[in-house]
């Protein structure tokens, strides 16, 4: 009974939908990057290169080996760089492009944060700091001025 309730209350306080929120954003993004870099990125660098398609790009260290009936007898042994290499762009897209979004999003809480800004709506929790720091600052201000006299 008290796990039930232990999950209850983890439910309730909005971790579990963050969580969910955040695998569904994700799974969706994950998406996104992936038509971005195998139909739009790498076409272009393809027929750069003479129109080698990277995924089909490897070293082979030992050929297959057929028989007379065409069955495989041997399988090739190869190092298959061209998946690495379009996942090593996955991986650099990804992270530029979360980059970008944390960067703007850090610049949107500064612009928050910032009490003297009138564009943007400060949060509460910012405001009544910013408004107890004035205060504090006056208060000791009138302090000093009864010490000096």
């Amino acid at each position: 009974m008290k796990l039930l309730k232990e999950f209850k209350e983890f439910a309730v306080k909005g971790n579990m939908m963050d969580m969910a929120i955040g695998i569904i954003i994700g799974a969706a993004f994950n998406k996104v990057i992936d038509v971005l870099a195998k139909q739009v990125l790498l076409p272009p660098l393809s027929l750069l290169s003479d129109g080698t398609n990277f995924q089909d790009k490897k070293l082979v260290l030992r050929e297959g080996i057929t028989n007379i009936e065409g069955a495989i007898t041997t399988s090739e042994v190869a190092i298959e760089y061209g998946a690495l290499f379009e996942v090593f762009l996955d991986f650099i897209i990804i992270g530029f492009t979360v980059f970008i979004v944390v960067k703007a999003m850090n610049r949107l809480r500064n612009r928050a944060q910032d009490t003297s800004d009138e564009t943007v709506a400060t949060p509460k929790d910012i405001e009544l700091l910013s408004d107890l720091k004035i205060l504090i600052e006056e208060q000791n201000r009138l302090l000093k001025s009864q010490v000096s006299r």
